[in-house]
């Protein structure tokens, strides 16, 4: 149903104009809050699903005798589904360094050389610059990760670790499957992540700021540092947090130029294997049987990677809640 209002001012009329129908547009407002907390609610319980699937599966690998969490947690040699029979070692610490050597490579060239490239988009590069770096990151952004790893594995250890060995008179050289090879690709991997939600959180800087730094006789350099940095900090941080979080989750790259063998060593010049190398080579492995020991174990290590995601999110909330700018 719909009316005509009208009214007068003066000796003047005014034009009519239709009213819509109240109960159609609280119907249309109905129907869209539905759908809106329907795809919340999809969200939620696909969050609880995953746990769920997680605590289940994984709970089958300490169900045995010999199985206890403690040295799940604290040991630090592993060959789950490298031996065969009941004798097994099953300390996560030989995965967890492979994936921290290999996170800590990966952001040692990310977040210096994203922030940075962040800063020049955002203060210093013309236009006609801007416009051809930010397509170019986007292109490396949409990279296969596939692709890196093979790079890696084909020209990064090759032509840039090999030399770098052989100045360095290093006694062992450097292995074709490497830390450092899959570290340095999946940092590759992390630019563009890091670049852009740096460059977004800069430019979302009132200029007012800026402003009254030169205003008070700052460089543009000064500015950018003293000023600009600081009032941006809790989303270059978020960035950071979610580049960390990106390549502890990065598979691909890791599964092939990593390697297969989990130690418990530093040396990024020896073969490493994640978490996630660990449950792609075990999946595609023809001996790993459902309601086995290697097949429980997968859980397993899937459930500590999701809770260290979950906590570096959750440190990721945090700093921006606590170090959030609000301006007017």
């Amino acid at each position: 149903m719909s009316s005509t209002s009208t009214s007068t001012s003066g000796s003047g009329e005014r034009p009519s104009y239709p009213v819509k129908s109240s109960a159609k547009s609280l119907r249309n407002q109905a129907i869209m809050v539905s759908l809106l907390v329907g795809c919340a609610l999809i969200t939620l319980l696909t969050t609880v699903g995953i746990i769920y699937m997680l605590i289940v599966e994984s709970s089958g690998f300490f169900s045995g005798e010999n199985i206890d969490l403690w040295t799940f947690l604290t040991g630090t040699e592993w060959s789950v589904g490298r031996t065969q029979g009941d004798t097994f070692d099953y300390g996560i610490w030989p995965l967890l360094s492979g994936t921290l050597r290999i996170t800590v490579i990966a952001m040692a060239l990310a977040l210096p050389l994203g922030l940075i490239t962040a800063i020049y988009l955002s203060e210093y590069a013309p236009k006609g610059v801007r416009a051809i770096l930010k397509p170019t990151l986007e292109i490396i952004a949409g990279i296969p990760t596939v692709v890196l790893g093979f790079f890696a594995v084909k020209f990064i250890t090759p032509n840039l670790l090999a030399p770098l060995g052989e100045i360095a008179q290093l006694g062992e050289n450097f292995r074709t499957f490497n830390a450092a090879a899959a570290g340095i690709a999946v940092g590759i991997l992390c630019i563009p992540l890091v670049a852009s939600l740096a460059e977004d959180a800069l430019r979302a800087v009132p200029r007012s700021l800026r402003e009254g730094a030169y205003g008070l006789g700052s460089t543009k350099l000064e500015t950018t540092i003293k000023v600009i940095v600081p009032a941006a900090l809790s989303g270059i941080v978020s960035a950071f947090l979610l580049a960390v979080a990106r390549a502890i989750g990065e598979t691909m790259v890791v599964a092939l130029a990593a390697g297969s063998s989990p130690n418990f060593t530093a040396d990024p010049r020896l073969p490493s294997q994640t978490m996630t190398g660990f449950i792609v080579h075990t999946f595609k492995s023809e001996s790993v049987v459902p309601g086995t020991v290697g097949y429980h174990s997968i859980y397993a290590v899937a459930a500590v990677l999701f809770l260290i995601t979950f906590v570096i999110t959750l440190v990721g909330q945090i700093v921006r809640m606590r170090y959030r700018e609000v301006y007017n």
